[in-house]
């Protein structure tokens, strides 16, 4: 009997379809309908940027009053947004869909380079957090001053 297209007598392509079909099993537990991962990105979106002696970081947080934020500078790059987004709760309505996450959250990026934490300016606006922070001394390009003998 000759083996089909979808069974193979080389043990390795046996071997290649079971990694495939556990794979598949895989996300679909962790992906699949109700899953909480479904679609999921990182929280909250940041863009990130250099531009002279300042690194630059936006990050969406709809719905977080700038109270139940806090952001950190750690080991010198490294920066932290901690906060909570509180949920919205219908008095007499009834959900339909809720595809905004809710509740507590940390994000920690490590940033290019490392930036002092006693220069950073920090604004709330529209649901846009802006961060301003200044390159640390020995992130800033030194002129060299060369001597002729």
């Amino acid at each position: 009997m000759r083996p089909s297209r979808r069974q193979s007598s080389h043990p390795w392509w046996n071997q290649l379809q079971q990694f495939q079909s556990e794979m598949n099993r895989l996300f679909d537990q962790w992906g699949g309908p109700g899953s909480s991962l479904t679609g999921v990105a990182a929280f909250p979106a940041l863009n990130v940027w250099e531009e002279g002696e300042h690194v630059y970081v936006e990050a969406e947080l709809p719905g977080v009053d700038f109270k139940d934020l806090e952001i950190y500078v750690t080991g010198g790059n490294q920066l932290t947004l901690k906060g909570e987004r509180k949920q919205l709760t219908p008095e007499k309505g009834v959900w339909h869909r809720q595809e905004r996450n809710f509740g507590s959250f940390v994000r920690t990026v490590t940033l290019p380079f490392p930036v002092d934490p006693g220069k950073v300016e920090a604004r709330l606006e529209n649901g846009v957090l802006q961060l301003q922070l200044a390159k640390h001394e020995s992130a800033r390009p030194r002129k060299i001053q060369v001597k002729a003998e």
